[in-house]
């Protein structure tokens, strides 16, 4: 891929591949049942015309300052329109501005009205609903275009222009006044607190770190391949990922919705994709309950396998006897769970939150190479990554800095970088882009350390350090990563500031309790029920007690509560990226709370 010049500029990459590398399914979905390929001169044509017809509306770079560019809204589910749209929006100089399709109204609302929004895409017609509701409140929204027909909404493909030399000409000279430190998009953080925040980042920012990771994935040789795509477009780990599969010549074709995730995995066998920890959880909670289904000497064999998995070492040599067995169970049991992902993957890369290394041992094991890597959107957003290669790869670590990019720890513990993936700031906030940028360096926010002399790790964010009433700090992370190991967790959240001792609130593993429950020959008495059944908690205690001997004494847990509903997005205790929404859990449970420490 390199007999032509590096793209300068986000939309280059479409350049880039139509004269190096075209393909039949540049971008693919699911239309009416089927998947609908569309070529990369396909792509390159409507990008074109819609380029056209954004101009012909008066949308534009304006005089090519940051306020004089026109903000083009985004939002809906992924999809190739949603890609086509904002290569196209590009190429006027105008800025995007995506958001996540579950968004609140009212953080909707700030996003649009702080952007100063003019046009929004929207999927369909439920996000046409919730722009409709408070379009009163946006006079700066002129128009809005929909991806899918709704009835009395402009279709995007209104917007189409028939190309004519004229049009190509305009075309080219917005293209040609398009720099690569322009600013090109603005994702608003939805964050674990507060208002949202516009990180302002260029087509440099945004390139320079699709560069930076086609390196970390080289060896997964992707060029020719089909590459799964779920996370939402609108955050910075899809979008640059986005770019840098399209640069490094993979295919991408976007799954229909989660629910159908397992079905998608199976039709279009990718390579690659991305993901977070949490959906890695599930996939092995999928293989865990079906290994509980076998009977007999399947079942024996499953559990055999699981148990040799569990005890993988990257960093240390194999026995000779290991490997054997590793072979068998690969031949028995590991390709199955490779099937079930399609097949053909090779790797998994995973980021937004810490992975489980029992998990990275397991999937490793059996012949899926997870990819664990680092950043934040302020970072465009990737920091570092744990490569293909096993000797630039280390569990329990974030893998070393990208190329070029540079990582120090501060005094604090705060881990630092700098490079030109670094953002523009915060859109109308120079007073908290001041606050994270110290000489060059972006203030991160999390505490790490480096292994071996090479290996970020990341052990806490520095604002979730808890502070017991004796005045000893507990990392709250590691400690709720072990314990979401257990089988009787299905999550978990870390409390005791300004308190003697540190506790916890659970949401417990239903559908596990449901599967041990009929293994009882009981009848399941329900959620709520569970939250009272001595065996239940006596489970649970157990699976505490035995994670709380990996921790010093002043971070093991001494009192849980179980909590009757698994924490969401809708329901406000998640972040889009399944982080935990500290502040927010410990308001809503505060009662809970309080009767551990009254």
């Amino acid at each position: 891929m390199n007999s032509l010049q590096q793209p300068t500029r986000l939309f280059d990459c479409l350049t880039y591949r139509l004269k190096n590398s075209p393909a039949p399914d540049f971008l693919a979905a699911k239309e009416n049942g089927v998947w609908r390929k569309y070529s990369t001169s396909e792509v390159r044509e409507k990008v074109d015309g819609l380029s056209a017809g954004l101009l012909k509306k008066g949308f534009s770079g304006g005089d090519g300052s940051i306020e004089g560019r026109d903000k083009i809204g985004i939002i809906s589910a992924n999809c190739p329109e949603w890609i086509m749209a904002d290569m196209a929006i590009q190429q006027t100089g105008a800025v995007s501005v995506p958001v996540y399709p579950n968004i609140t109204n009212k953080e909707l609302q700030f996003i649009l009205s702080d952007a100063n929004v003019k046009m929004i895409f929207v999927g369909d017609e439920s996000l046409f609903t919730k722009v409709s509701e408070i379009k009163k409140n946006l006079p700066a929204l002129e128009a809005v275009y929909s991806f899918k027909e709704i009835a009395g909404v402009s279709p995007w493909t209104e917007l189409l222009e028939e190309l004519n030399p004229e049009k190509e000409q305009q075309i080219n000279d917005h293209r040609d006044a398009v720099n690569e430190t322009d600013l090109v998009t603005i994702l608003y953080t939805s964050g674990t607190t507060g208002t949202p925040k516009g990180v302002m980042l260029s087509h440099k920012n945004i390139l320079s770190n699709s560069f930076g990771a086609a390196e970390v994935i080289a060896d997964v040789k992707v060029q020719g391949e089909r590459a799964l795509s779920f996370l939402p477009l609108n955050h910075a780990f899809e979008r640059m990922a986005t770019y840098c599969l399209l640069y490094s010549g993979a295919s991408i074709y976007y799954a229909e919705s989660m629910d159908k995730l397992a079905e998608n995995l199976g039709e279009v066998k990718p390579k690659i994709f991305t993901t977070v920890p949490r959906l890695l959880e599930k996939v092995y909670e999928g293989i865990l309950a079906k290994g509980n289904e076998l009977t007999g000497v399947k079942k024996k064999l499953f559990f055999w396998a699981l148990g040799l998995a569990e005890r993988f070492k990257i960093d240390k040599p194999l026995s000779m006897s290991y490997k054997i067995q590793l072979k068998i169970a690969d031949k028995l049991i590991f390709i199955k769970w490779r099937d079930a992902l399609g097949g053909e993957i090779k790797s998994i890369i995973t980021g937004a939150a810490a992975c489980q290394v029992r998990l990275l041992r397991i999937f490793t094991a059996a012949g899926i190479v997870i990819q664990e890597g680092y950043g934040l959107t302020e970072a465009a957003p990737i920091i570092s990554g744990n490569y293909y290669d096993k000797k630039d790869r280390k569990f329990g670590t974030v893998g070393p800095p990208m190329n070029n990019v540079a990582v120090k720890i501060a005094e604090d513990g705060e881990v630092l970088c700098k490079g030109p993936n670094v953002m523009l700031g915060y859109y109308k906030r120079p007073d908290l882009t001041k606050e994270v940028m110290i000489d060059g360096w972006l203030r991160t926010g999390d505490i790490g350390t480096f292994v071996d002399e090479k290996f970020l790790k990341i052990t806490d964010r520095k604002k979730e350090l808890l502070k017991t009433s004796g005045g000893k700090f507990v990392a709250p992370q590691p400690i709720e990563n072990k314990m979401s190991e257990s089988p009787w967790i299905e999550q978990i959240m870390v409390v005791g500031e300004m308190q003697k001792f540190v506790s916890a609130l659970i949401v417990p593993a239903f559908q596990a309790f449901k599967k041990w429950y009929a293994e009882q020959e009981k009848p399941y008495p329900g959620d709520d029920a569970i939250l009272k059944d001595n065996e239940a908690r006596r489970l649970i205690k157990e699976s505490v007690t035995e994670y709380n001997r990996e921790f010093n004494p002043v971070e093991q847990i001494k009192e849980f509560r179980l909590l009757p509903q698994e924490w969401t997005i809708e329901g406000g205790e998640l972040t889009p990226t399944l982080k935990l929404k500290r502040k927010k859990i410990g308001e809503k449970y505060q009662e809970y709370i309080s009767s551990i420490y009254s």
